[in-house]
């Protein structure tokens, strides 16, 4: 595994929107949706110590909830739709937009996690 030195700084935006390596920027970051990978296929550094916690899914709840909800409150004062109108067009933009959404927050999450050299915390007991 190559040194912190030997690759340039990624802006953690790159890092979240191209979903790739926090320190090559060149192997990809996921295994399908959200799930990532073990190391980087290109420079080889280990996404196992990598925990984005919980934060990513509670920015995206927070987030997709208030624009999906204000989308169909607006929508349903100004034109009120059937109630299959929502389900049709909001059930599938919320699912839509948390899965991206999730797949961003999470990668910036993992990329300033990297950039700020976030370590578990030690309780010192001495």
């Amino acid at each position: 595994m190559a040194d912190n030195s030997d690759f340039p700084p990624i802006e953690p935006a790159k890092v979240a929107l191209s979903a790739c390596c926090p320190r090559c920027g060149q192997g990809r970051l996921f295994n399908g949706i959200s799930t990532l990978k073990p190391a980087c296929s290109a420079c080889g550094l280990d996404y196992t110590t990598v925990d984005p916690g919980d934060g990513a899914p509670i920015f995206v709840i927070l987030i997709v909830s208030f624009l999906v909800v204000g989308m169909a409150l607006y929508t349903e004062i100004t034109y009120s739709p059937g109630l299959w109108v929502h389900f049709l067009i909001f059930g599938p933009l919320a699912i839509g937009l948390s899965l991206w959404l999730l797949r961003f927050v999470k990668a910036l999450l993992i990329s300033l996690q990297y950039r700020n050299h976030a370590r578990p915390g030690v309780i010192d007991r001495s």
